[in-house]
């Protein structure tokens, strides 16, 4: 991290309202600007000065809000909370995942010799994640009801609900849970040297049963997000 946390701007990105509705409701000395039909709304959260906004679901609205959150409100870091899909049989519905790197599963471009999930013409496969910011989630994880699990997050245009579909993204990527905007995120903070890291609750088991636990399980898993990135916040 360059600055510290003294005058640091956080920037925090959720795919839907409901990740972070919360968040928003808390802040406070609020001001919203809209910027490619998202807002933005910049004020203070815990003492810290904060930009939250809602970025809309997969990759392409990912990657144009984190853009914007870099260029136009000058974020330090970016934050990407909401909720995925487990690829590991230890972590369980309502656990939370914090990245240690991020890579895209739908990238191929194997034909011309890259590995699945590289993009072609890029230095790595997978975006390494801010391990003070990583490290600062884990020291906040550690009082809280409920398990954590560092590890890679894997990212897709794609709602994995087949055990066939798991079970390839693990074999490829050894990911620890799977979603749709993080590896977007993940690659516009790299291009802009800017710190990230994910942080996602897991709603549901990313098999055939994904779209049952889905519904039943979004609520709990947003509340086990939000309340740790708040700890977080509070803390820097």
């Amino acid at each position: 991290m360059k600055k510290g946390w003294v005058k640091f701007v956080i920037g925090i990105i959720g795919a839907m309202d409901e990740e972070v509705a919360k968040l928003k409701e808390s802040m406070t000395e609020v001001t919203i600007t809209s910027k490619a039909s998202m807002d933005f709304y910049q004020g203070k959260l815990k003492g810290k000065d904060v930009t939250v906004v809602k970025s809309g679901i997969g990759k392409v609205n990912a990657g144009i809000c984190a853009q914007i959150l870099v260029e136009v409100f000058a974020a330090d870091c970016i934050i990407n909370t909401g909720i995925a899909g487990s690829l590991n049989a230890h972590i369980n519905i309502g656990d939370l995942v914090f990245s240690t790197d991020a890579v895209q599963h739908d990238m191929d471009a194997a034909v011309f010799g890259y590995e699945v999930g590289q993009i072609p013409r890029m230095d790595v496969k997978a975006f390494p994640a801010d391990k003070e910011l990583l490290a600062l989630a884990q020291e906040c994880s550690k009082d809280m009801d409920m398990s954590t699990f560092a590890g890679r997050v894997t990212t897709g245009d794609q709602f994995i609900a087949s055990k066939e579909k798991k079970d390839w993204i693990v074999q490829n990527f050894g990911g620890y849970c799977t979603e749709m905007e993080g590896g977007a995120i993940a690659q516009v903070a790299y291009l802009n040297h800017v710190p990230f890291l994910i942080i996602r609750a897991i709603s549901d088991k990313a098999d055939d049963s994904a779209h049952m636990d889905y519904s039943q399980f979004e609520a709990k898993a947003i509340e086990h997000s939000v309340l740790l990135l708040t700890r977080m916040i509070e803390k820097m």
